[in-house]
């Protein structure tokens, strides 16, 4: 039995799947937000009573940041009361087993990699578009990690080909200007709007006003879309994927899976584009399901 444990900035999910994948187990609590101890004790909470139901189990964590290679600490979180800490050393002492523990995208990128939209692909990039912009890598099933423990994280690499009315770009929390977070977040996608018509509308009100013909709005997604084509495009070019899977609230545009492939050829280094771009088969289920495939089936980690 394995166990899977969301970590995120409001709720902290479990899941518990079985060899064969299939779910036994599910349930999520509100994050103690700014509580570190509060954290250990609602995961633990949740380790527990997944085994009350399922058994024992092995457990993995998605979370947001990653473990530094360099000091075994938090490190890159926008839950900001995890930075610094040693979860993992903690939360194996909490609960008196090994954890393994990966950044959420690298769980979501590794779940649709065992059995989601890019289970036919060896080399998956998986993509998420929401509060913020993440990746992950996975090749052969394994989560690629990096010496830096930084792999996939595109969404703070500079918007590509840039247009002179995206230079320098819109500020980003990283210190830097023009990342291709600022543009393809949620946040980013409100944003541009706002910068182009003065109104302001959630990135669902403006899908909604384009889907109703509003050409403000079909001008904006419109600017995403071509937006996101030179950003993958650019990932294509260094990493080649078999198979690009997207996940978040903005991975239910239904017309990216149209718009950006027909679009990324201008920029890819090559004489065709043979890489599906596909929407998460696991929908919000990826991230827990992925961080408990951390363990592979002959572990015992319990």
């Amino acid at each position: 039995m394995r166990v899977g444990i969301d970590l995120g900035g409001t709720k902290i999910e479990a899941i518990a799947l079985d060899r064969n994948g299939s779910n036994c187990f599910r349930s999520r609590v509100a994050t103690p937000r700014g509580d570190y101890a509060g954290t250990l004790d609602a995961i633990a909470a949740l380790v527990a009573e997944s085994e009350r139901v399922a058994g024992p189990a092995t457990v993995g964590v998605g979370m947001p940041g990653a473990i530094s290679p360099a000091t075994g600490l938090v490190k890159n979180a926008n839950s900001v009361w995890l930075n610094g800490r040693p979860l993992a050393e903690d939360l194996s002492a909490r609960i008196g087993r090994p954890v393994r523990l990966a950044n959420d995208a690298n769980c979501f990128a590794l779940s649709e990699a065992i059995d989601g939209a890019a289970s036919d692909g060896a080399v998956v990039f998986g993509i998420i578009l929401g509060t913020g912009t993440g990746g992950g890598i996975v090749v052969n099933r394994q989560v690629v990690v990096g010496a830096n423990a930084i792999a996939g994280e595109w969404g703070h690499n500079p918007m590509p080909w840039p247009g002179p009315d995206e230079r320098p770009g819109p500020p980003c929390y990283c210190g830097r200007t023009g990342c291709i977070e600022t543009f393809l977040s949620g946040p980013g996608l409100v944003a541009d709007h706002e910068r182009a018509t003065g109104r302001r509308l959630d990135a669902l009100a403006i899908a909604r006003a384009a889907d109703a013909g509003d050409a403000d709005a079909e001008r904006t997604l419109s600017r995403y879309s071509e937006r996101l084509a030179r950003a993958l495009a650019s990932v294509i070019n260094v990493l080649d994927p078999d198979v690009i899977v997207a996940g978040g609230g903005l991975s239910n545009l239904e017309r990216l899976y149209r718009e950006v492939p027909a679009q990324w050829g201008a920029f890819v280094f090559s004489d065709r584009v043979a890489t599906p771009f596909r929407r998460a088969a696991h929908g919000d289920s990826s991230g827990v399901r992925g961080a408990a495939w951390l363990w592979p089936d002959d572990a015992d980690g319990r």
